[in-house]
This record gives structure tokens, sequence and C-alpha cells, in this order.
């Protein structure tokens, strides 16, 4: 089946190192991307993402950011789902005294109350800088500014997650997506979106999810694999992940999803 569009998740993924893509991908998209709209789907921040868009030559293509919270076609916004500053501020006074810091973000502003090992990595693998700056500045700030969140990072250890986790859930799942990213790092988007919600936007008059093809490694993946034409897992994703695909391709450092690519789209 020539499917017209492709969603693919980036971490884990489409990247074969933890910030680029290879040669080899960069090939494949541009065999197809003439055929099929290659849209990037990722928990990330925009700033994060227009990189690999320019690698991969797709520009002009929308992008799907903070896992279906904001979609972008370039400087023009589709779409934005906030956290409200409310449940931000309750998240907050769950995490002070449990020594967790939280990420705040909201379009293109990446907001950390200080440096860490994790900050650190996320600059070098995103090729972004935060601002630094006491979470309660940042939340009174962006509450004056009436500005909502897009994602929130919460960053601790694997105990101070495995306890939040579910005071999380039970308090404000109505309101909120809560994701483990890892052992250590809990992602946090707007209860209304997802991956699959944000592609459901973006499909032109016409065309259904079976006219997607999508690849991912990660449980905020699971939902967009699960309802599209053609779900591929990544083999170093998640088992539950890859249990729901139909088909599990090579690892993303293998170049898992170009050699899909190569495989089975044939233009």
């Amino acid at each position: 089946m020539m499917y017209k569009m492709l969603c693919s998740d980036l971490d884990g993924t489409l990247l074969s190192t933890k910030s680029d893509v290879s040669e080899y991908t960069v090939s494949q998209i541009k065999r197809i991307k003439q055929h099929v709209r290659v849209v990037l789907v990722s928990a990330r921040m925009p700033s994060a993402m227009y990189y690999i868009q320019k690698d991969l030559d797709v520009l002009d293509q929308p992008i799907i950011c903070y896992n279906g919270a904001l979609v972008l076609h370039g400087e023009n916004e589709l779409h934005s789902e906030t956290i409200p500053l409310t449940i931000a501020n309750d998240i907050y006074k769950i995490c002070k005294p449990r020594n967790t810091d939280l990420g705040l973000y909201a379009f293109n502003e990446w907001h950390v109350p200080k440096t860490s090992e994790r900050v650190e990595k996320e600059i070098k693998y995103t090729k972004t800088n935060p601002v630094f700056r006491k979470t309660e500045d940042t939340l009174s700030g962006w509450d004056h500014k009436g500005l909502g969140i897009h994602k929130v990072m919460l960053m601790g250890t694997r105990s101070t997650a495995d306890e939040i986790m579910p005071l999380l859930e039970n308090r404000f799942k109505n309101h909120i997506h809560v994701y483990r990213s890892n052992d250590t790092l809990i992602e946090i988007a707007p209860k209304a979106v997802s991956k699959l919600t944000a592609i459901q936007k973006l499909l032109q008059s016409g065309e259904h999810l079976e006219d997607v093809i999508a690849f991912g490694d990660n449980y905020n993946d699971m939902d967009m694999l699960e309802n599209v034409g053609c779900g591929v897992a990544v083999s170093n994703g998640r088992e539950e992940v890859k249990k729901i695909a139909n088909f599990v391709t090579s690892r993303n450092t293998e170049n898992g999803v170009a050699q899909f690519l190569e495989q089975h789209l044939h233009i």
C-alpha cells in the first residue's frame, strides 16, 4: 500500500544517535518525500526539531511537538493545548519536598531551576538551551502573561519517580497524561492530546488513519502505532510497544526506519 503520510518519533526511533539522523536515513526520506508527507512527531520543543527537519529537507511539512500539544507548520500555529498553571503549581507542590526538579516548556521556551546531569544531556542532545530561573518565578511569570504549559518534565531519581507517578495519576487523571520516559524522568502533557490526536488534525480531505505509516519506540507512541494503517516499532523499543506494532524493524542505531522504508516503501 502507498501511504500518504509518514509520522516518526525521533529519540530512540528515527535518530541513529542521541541527536542526529544518519545519511542513510536522509537518503531514504529524500527518496520518498515527493510522494509521502513526512511529519516529525516528538516530545521535543520546536527548536529541538527544526534542525532535524532541515537535515531531512522537510521544512515544508508540519511538526508535532510536545507529544501532540503543539502543532506547527512553519511559523503558523495549527493547534495548541496547554496544562493550566493551577495544575502545574499543584504538581510543583508534590515535587518540591521530594527533591524533583521541573522542566517547564511553553512554545519555544524551556525553563529549569538549575543545571544538572539531566539538563546538560538535554542541552547536548536537543541542541537547545534553557532559561535558568526559579520554578516559582517561571510559574508566576507565565501566569502573569497568560501562558499555559505545553510540557512538564520531572527530573528526579528512580525512587522519587516511583513515588510521584501514582500520585499524579490518581490526583490529576482527568487533566493530564503522565508518561514514564525512563527510570528517572516523567513527562506530563495535557489530557486532551496525544501524538495520535495531532496526526488526526493533519489528515487532509478524504484521508484516513489507514493512509498513515508511523514509527516509534516508547509508551507515548502506542496509540499512534495501534491506530494508523501501519505501525512499526524499532527493536530497541519497549516490549509493550513491539507487541502492538504491525512490524518490528531493526534498532534505531542500526537505521531501523531507513531499512524498513527501503524494504517496504517502493515508490
